[in-house]
């Protein structure tokens, strides 16, 4: 196996383990959990996928999730969502039984115009137990082998097959999830949709050091438009949805990886490792070395 270079940025697949790449709009893949972990050891490594979100099923066994410096501990049976970005690892108990489902987000997005109540699912990674549910994990045991056997047909309409397969286990993960239909507007759409490009572009010049003007700028909106929306959709200014992403971008740094404080200060784009320790201070409460020290230990 590949040894990990300690200083790396965490490390971003496609598949884990697999070069990333841009993934088709209709894109899904499942596999069981046994599949992949057991050539790891059962135990995956923090990394990130961009522009897939994944829901896992597990039916027996257990183990532990990692999210960003989070860390959940889950015994079968359970639902488990990741957003596409974030940082996540598993240490899965051995011959643990499952299914790990991998979309692209362009179909979340589309399946979750058709139904709201879809539209919470990956707003953060959630950890939801069935055992208070058996008919929603027996649900979930029909249709995830169905979805599995759908993808590796050739028959005719299975695009539509797997859409509508895979719209069942949303389902299901929305009501284990207990996340209530949501109703919103045109003109809250909009806005949303400004802001989710608004992310977009920090996750592709997070480094650059660039400032709200600039995103503003390179959005085609004014810095007043981007703030209104901003506010509206969550509750925070421009500046601070970009000072957020930052300090989430320096603690995973400062969790997964074994650059100092001053090199992911350089990393992140501040040129000057004080104004970075200052800037770790005032946003965590705490400084990045004694940040580093908690979530190690």
């Amino acid at each position: 196996m590949q040894a990990i270079d300690p200083h790396a940025p965490v490390p971003r697949f496609f598949l884990y383990g697999e070069p990333p790449r841009d993934p088709d709009e209709r894109f899904v893949h499942v596999e069981t959990i046994a599949d992949r972990s057991r050539l790891y050891d059962w135990h995956i490594r923090p990394h990130g996928h961009r522009e897939l979100h994944q829901v896992l099923v597990i039916f027996s066994g257990g183990g532990e999730m990692r999210a960003e410096t989070q860390r959940e501990s889950f015994q079968a049976p359970v639902l488990l969502t990741v957003p596409a970005g974030v940082v996540h690892g598993f240490v899965f108990f051995p011959e643990t039984e499952g299914y790990v489902v991998t979309f692209a987000e362009a179909l979340f997005r589309r399946l979750a115009r058709e139904e709201p109540a879809f539209r919470p699912l990956f707003m953060a990674s959630r950890c939801a137990s069935l055992a208070g549910d058996p008919e929603q994990e027996q649900d979930l045991a029909d249709a995830l082998p169905r979805l599995r056997r759908e993808l590796a047909w050739q028959a005719p309409a299975s695009t539509a097959a797997v859409a509508a397969r895979l719209s069942t286990i949303l389902v299901s993960a929305a009501r284990a999830l207990h996340q209530p239909e949501i109703t919103v507007s045109e003109a809250w759409n909009a806005r949303a949709a400004l802001v989710a490009r608004f992310r977009e572009k920090m996750e592709a010049h997070l480094r650059m050091g660039l400032t709200v003007t600039q995103y503003a700028k390179a959005l085609n909106v004014t810095r007043a438009r981007l703030r209104a929306a901003c506010l509206e959709v969550t509750g925070k200014p421009p500046v601070r949805v970009l000072e957020e992403r930052l300090l989430l971008e320096a603690k995973r740094t400062l969790t997964y990886t074994n650059m100092t404080v001053a090199e992911t200060g350089y990393y992140l784009g501040f040129g000057d490792p004080a104004y970075f320790s200052r800037f770790f201070r005032k946003l965590a409460g705490e400084s990045a070395a004694a940040f580093r020290k908690r979530v190690t230990s």
